[in-house]
């Protein structure tokens, strides 16, 4: 395999890394708060943060131009305040990726908040942990299990996104070329033993994701 092969290998990694590690957080922070408080809005804001499982990628692809493209309100904003253009980038891809995977964070977060017991939180506040405490060496702790099986998922799903990266970062061999890309143009081309080799690297590291990810939830299943 020649060295664009590698570097499409590399650049994926890299996005996918970022999506995973962003949704993390964003996940964490929202998921907690969806289980926890109480507000008006609180399920429509969840269908709203759940909605990237449901639509076409190429949909969401379409709503990140009219936000984050050069005439987009957020896009044009970026552009003339400080010259930072996200189309036709890997940080554009990165958007992408982590958009259409955060659901799978968000709601496995959220369910892993849901299922701690509040009672071992109020007696940590009783022998007197602030809520800062309560939540790094409590709450966080018993949910991790399922935050980390939802962020594994976050991090196969970012290694194969199409639709949406192909919209906002494009194709460029050596920019914004990620696996998926890769694959569906060497087939194009008829280069079976490059897609092969793309579609088995693919196909391997997101078999043994999704089998750590369900030991993960039978192990939080257990507990």
């Amino acid at each position: 395999m020649d060295a664009a092969v590698w570097i499409t290998i590399a650049l994926t990694l890299k996005v996918a890394l970022w999506a995973t590690a962003i949704n993390l957080v964003l996940g964490v922070a929202v998921g907690w708060l969806l289980a926890r408080k109480r507000f008006i809005g609180r399920e429509f804001i969840d269908a709203v943060l759940t909605l990237p499982l449901v639509l076409p990628p190429t949909v969401l692809g379409y709503y990140l131009l009219v936000l984050v493209g050069k005439r987009g309100w957020l896009g044009s904003w970026l552009q003339e305040s400080f010259g930072i253009n996200l189309i036709f980038t890997w940080q554009g891809a990165v958007i992408a990726a982590t958009l259409v995977s955060f659901p799978l964070v968000l709601r496995s977060a959220r369910g892993a908040f849901e299922a701690v017991d509040t009672q071992l939180e109020n007696a940590a506040r009783v022998l007197g942990l602030g809520e800062w405490a309560v939540f790094a060496r409590v709450t966080l702790p018993m949910a991790w299990p399922g935050i980390l099986a939802g962020t594994l998922l976050v991090f196969a799903r970012s290694l194969g996104e199409f639709g949406a990266t192909l919209m906002v970062a494009g194709s460029i061999p050596g920019r914004t070329q990620t696996l998926s890309m890769a694959v569906y143009e060497a087939v194009q081309a008829g280069q079976d033993s490059e897609a092969n080799f793309l579609v088995v690297i693919t196909s391997v590291v997101c078999v043994a994701v999704l089998l750590s990810a369900g030991r993960l939830a039978r192990a939080r299943a257990y507990k």
